[in-house]
């Protein structure tokens, strides 16, 4: 008995529906870890009117921030991206200062100078990425089927 090439690929299996499937179900899974991250994020910015410690997620004052913290599935490169949304600032590296640090200029609302400001890391999306992180393996545990 012979076979020829598409017969013999045949009686494998389908791979354009097995793409497919592994495809639907990364963006599920991965769809599903995006909300968990921006939800642990969420949690840990708590609203307070006191200045946070630095080294710990930043206090809310008015709640842009927390409400502000968005995921989406990208097609093109089949991964999630999880974040805020850029805020309306004078002040465009706000949200990477408050995540890692570093110096800025402000404007002293005192004497209207401009001047170099130090800010400290007040960490919330590189925690919440680290705590969600174990959940990532089962949500593609016999996925497939």
């Amino acid at each position: 008995m012979k076979f020829g090439i598409r017969q013999f690929r045949a009686s494998f299996f389908d791979a354009p529906a097995v793409t497919r499937a592994v495809d639907r179900t990364s963006r599920r899974a991965l769809s599903k870890f995006g909300a968990f991250v921006r939800t642990a994020a969420r949690s840990s910015i708590r609203p307070r009117r006191r200045i946070s410690q630095p080294g710990q997620p930043p206090s809310s004052h008015v709640g842009l921030l927390k409400r502000f913290i968005f995921f989406g599935y990208d097609r093109p490169r089949k991964s999630v991206v999880v974040g805020p949304a850029k805020l309306n600032k004078p002040e465009p590296r706000v949200l990477e200062l408050l995540e890692h640090g570093g110096r800025a200029r402000r404007r002293n609302l005192r004497t209207k100078q401009l001047e170099m400001q130090n800010y400290r890391a007040r960490p919330y999306m590189g925690p919440a990425l680290a705590k969600e992180t174990p959940k990532l393996a089962p949500l593609w545990r016999n996925a497939v089927k």
